[in-house]
């Protein structure tokens, strides 16, 4: 894990809650102080769209919706001809969707949101 990655994962743990929600206009898909600081530090807005687009399209499915995103080991991405992935599901093993990404500049390794009430969270934010 480099340096950013890192840096990254330090200033997640520092979110618990969160005063300010922001919202994405078009999606309406509001999200908390720390989707903003993820998406600011490892320029991802991408991924808050991304998902916010998906989990819209599941939420007949379930209240409650798992954003998972998974860098594939070198061994893994050449099995699997992708080098990551993002799994929508319930939390309780049921997948919804896997959306599979060619290339990434994504910076962690793994990661995990949560989705409820129309917003897009971190897991201690929840």
């Amino acid at each position: 894990m480099n340096a950013k990655a890192i840096e990254i994962k330090q200033g997640l743990q520092d979110f618990n809650g969160s005063e300010h929600v922001y919202r994405i206009p078009l999606l309406r898909t509001r999200y908390t102080e720390g989707i903003k600081y993820l998406a600011k530090s490892a320029d991802c807005y991408w991924l808050v769209t991304d998902a916010s687009v998906i989990v819209k399209s599941l939420m007949n499915r379930s209240r409650f919706i798992t954003v998972d995103f998974k860098r594939y080991t070198p061994g893994e991405a050449e099995h699997k001809g992708y080098s990551a992935a993002i799994t929508y599901s319930d939390g309780n093993g049921n997948t919804f969707e896997e959306h599979n990404y060619h290339v990434t500049d994504f910076p962690l390794d793994e990661l995990r949101l949560f989705f409820v009430d129309d917003t897009l969270l971190l897991p201690s934010e929840y």
